[in-house]
């Protein structure tokens, strides 16, 4: 039986490679920190938490990771721990910079140590094109991150590919586009949207979001997590852009929400309310910008279709469906 080690198996990501990867037919080890809270409820959601064996693993040290790989004996590595909120890491830098960058330094090196041949695949992110040179983007457009949280992601990205030529380590980066699903977090302005349309519902109270004329390439976590085990089985380790090519502003995701909800929305400036009854549902405040916005970003994932034979399979309109369903069940 081929074994995983799942870094940050808790989260969106980690959860849905997990259950990926048991379909698959793989022993599944989660690395989980002890100070996270309420962190199986998306493994229970997907009801497999009882097939997980967990380890404690810490990216910011380099002993226990080093003792997670020694006792789990993995084929492959899937490292998607990361502080992965954008405009957290404008408030957390070092922290950001410790996990998201140094951390992968740290397993890399961990790997190289206890088992060279061990499969290592870093969740890297569009956010490392930042203020982009060139739309869309793909695996050779220049990096320029506007974040800490994409700064520190470079480094990781980077440190992947010196061990991959330093050490003939098979080190692959998956540089993924926003993915979304019913498992994202809700700081995240999907999840966000989603749960405050469902709260509305119930309570009438509105939301504050964001920027709502940032445009994103948005797809479903479950096809680009298939993305993420299609590349760890090709016989050469590389770098693929994952991403639909398809963009919508925050905007248009609200409108669309708002439509599969059965709701006409009315705007007026930077606000949306019920067209019906003139309840404010939604309201763009600056509060909630980053310090640096990235306008817009697009992928091209030509050679993840051409190399891995990966699409996606969701639609923009499925993944509207998945989530304002999910959110209406556990909060409407």
């Amino acid at each position: 039986m081929k074994k995983a080690l799942i870094t940050g198996i808790t989260g969106q990501d980690g959860a849905y490679l997990a259950k990926n990867l048991l379909e698959k037919g793989y022993k599944v080890y989660g690395g989980e920190r002890r100070t996270t809270t309420n962190k199986y409820w998306r493994l229970d959601e997907l009801g497999i938490t009882k097939d997980v064996e967990f380890v404690e693993l810490d990216v910011i040290d380099q002993a226990n990771i080093r003792r997670a790989i020694e006792k789990s004996e993995p084929e492959v590595v899937y490292n998607l721990a990361a502080q992965s909120f954008v405009a957290l890491s404008f408030e957390q830098p070092e922290l950001a910079t410790l996990i998201d960058g140094m951390g992968v330094l740290r397993i890399l090196e961990s790997i190289r140590q206890v088992n060279h041949r061990i499969k290592f695949y870093q969740a890297s992110t569009s956010e490392m094109f930042g203020k982009v040179a060139q739309i869309p983007q793909n695996e050779k457009t220049p990096f320029q991150p506007r974040s800490p949280y994409g700064c520190a992601k470079l480094f990781g990205h980077a440190i992947t590919v010196n061990y991959r030529e330093a050490y003939g380590i098979f080190g692959c980066s998956g540089i993924l586009f926003n993915h979304e699903s019913p498992l994202r977090g809700t700081d995240f302005i999907t999840r966000k949207v989603t749960k405050g349309l469902a709260k509305w519902k119930k309570t009438g109270e509105h939301t504050l979001v964001g920027n709502l004329d940032a445009v994103r390439d948005w797809g479903h976590a479950e096809d680009f997590v298939e993305g993420m085990v299609t590349m760890m089985n090709m016989k050469r380790p590389d770098d693929y852009v994952l991403a639909t090519g398809q963009t919508h502003t925050v905007r248009q995701w609200i409108d669309k929400c708002l439509e599969y909800a059965g709701i006409k929305p009315s705007w007026v400036g930077n606000s949306v309310s019920d067209y019906a009854t003139g309840r404010l549902i939604f309201k763009s405040d600056t509060s909630n910008y980053r310090p640096a916005e990235v306008d817009i970003l697009k992928g091209d994932a030509k050679k993840a279709r051409t190399v891995l034979n990966w699409k996606p399979k969701h639609t923009f309109d499925s993944l509207v469906k998945d989530m304002v369903d999910a959110d209406m069940r556990r909060y409407g």
